[in-house]
């Protein structure tokens, strides 16, 4: 008995499509991340980047739970009481709402470049239209998967 390691010959990458609109964002991300790192596939390896193209569309639609609209988000410019701070609710109004998805999806995976790499992999889209029709997504429908992973608002 072997213990099967992927190659690059053996990796099968395709592109999937998921609409965020009205879906958790930690339920997203987590199911982004596991795309991304191939964790979905028999054939997943750890050191290996095997895991699928994702385009995630409706990204400022995204629901959260609780209060984590009023949480705040850190940055310093560099400079002395350069600290600065918006709340997820601001950013999600504001001109980038699909940086939160793309924080959310980077912090569920492990640090270091092979997850750097993987999130080159992934786009993030605050309308319907993306430029990727040419690709052929499939279509992952996580509102569909668990009742939970939806919540009006």
């Amino acid at each position: 008995m072997k213990t099967f390691t992927a190659t690059p010959a053996d990796i099968d990458k395709r592109w999937i499509l998921i609409d965020a609109e009205g879906v958790v964002l930690g339920r997203l991300a987590s199911i982004i991340a596991m795309r991304l790192r191939g964790k979905h596939k028999p054939s997943f390896t750890p050191h290996m980047d095997m895991g699928d193209n994702v385009i995630v569309i409706n990204a400022d639609k995204v629901q959260l739970t609780g209060n984590k609209r009023m949480k705040p988000h850190y940055w310093h410019t560099g400079h002395p009481g350069g600290i600065k701070s918006r709340t997820t609710g601001q950013i999600l109004e504001g001109k980038h709402p699909e940086r939160v998805v793309m924080q959310a999806v980077k912090r569920m995976l492990p640090g270091g470049p092979l997850s750097r790499q993987q999130m080159t992999h992934l786009r993030v889209y605050a309308g319907t239209e993306h430029p990727h029709d040419a690709q052929s997504p499939e279509t992952l429908d996580v509102r569909a998967m668990n009742a939970k992973n939806t919540r009006e608002g």
